[in-house]
């Protein structure tokens, strides 16, 4: 019904397909340079041109070298406001695309199927559960998601920081594994065998177990200092 509020209607086909889309989407999983890189977050999202910061003159004849859109030598609050500047068009991107995900269900559906398993893996409810999977390839996109999740009031705050300890424990996972760390895996020995004994999948599989420890790790601590704190209000009280 056109009046009745997004979270509380039923979660349909078209919700479950529409969050198996942002799945796809946030995911990585069809991140390339290829037709169907339209259907990926950090391809759509895009990058910034390169900025000139030095000119050198070689036998050859001038050439440019260059670096990020930030420049190079930044410093102090200016530095900062660049590099904030940059953050812009990602976090309006990712909100705007939840905004179209929650219209058509994907939330309700999130939160139908993840609530039976975030709650007692860390505590968490299954409204964080695109942010979740959009952290793993950008921080950004799954800060600001969690940003509205609270300001929304899905999240609370004892919530919020065992969340934010599970995102932000090996940032964008995915992203970051692949660009960087997968390359380990090409290194081989003297005699041809693979200098990495492991493989990439066991190594996800481990970040991502560690990421869900560390967040149970923040749980127990806020769960502690809450017992601890309630008990110094009893005694006090009782003073």
């Amino acid at each position: 019904m056109a009046g009745t509020p997004l979270h509380d209607r039923k979660v349909s086909v078209g919700s479950y397909i529409a969050l198996a889309f942002a799945i796809v989407f946030f995911s990585g999983f069809m991140k390339s340079a290829e037709w169907y890189g339209v259907f990926d977050f950090t391809t759509l999202n895009g990058s910034f041109g390169k900025v000139v910061y030095a000119v050198k003159d070689t036998a050859e004849g001038i050439q440019a070298s260059t670096y990020t859109m930030r420049g190079k030598g930044g410093s102090g609050a200016r530095d900062g406001f660049i590099f904030a500047f940059t953050l812009i068009p990602t976090v309006m991107f990712a909100l705007a695309m939840i905004e179209v995900l929650e219209h058509y269900g994907a939330l309700n559906a999130a939160r139908k199927l993840l609530s039976p398993l975030l709650k007692p893996l860390m505590g968490i409810p299954g409204d964080t559960g695109l942010a979740l999977i959009a952290s793993l390839q950008s921080t950004d996109a799954g800060a600001s998601m969690t940003r509205g999740l609270i300001d929304e009031g899905k999240l609370k705050e004892k919530e919020a920081d065992v969340f934010t300890m599970f995102q932000f424990s090996a940032g964008a996972t995915i992203v970051n594994f692949f660009s960087s760390g997968a390359i380990l895996f090409t290194l081989t020995n003297t005699d041809g065998s693979a200098a990495v004994p492991a493989s990439i999948g066991l190594c996800l599989i481990v970040m991502f177990v560690l990421k869900i420890f560390g967040a149970n790790m923040m749980r127990l601590y806020l769960t502690m200092a809450e017992k601890k704190q309630a008990n110094t209000g009893v005694h006090g009280e009782a003073a």
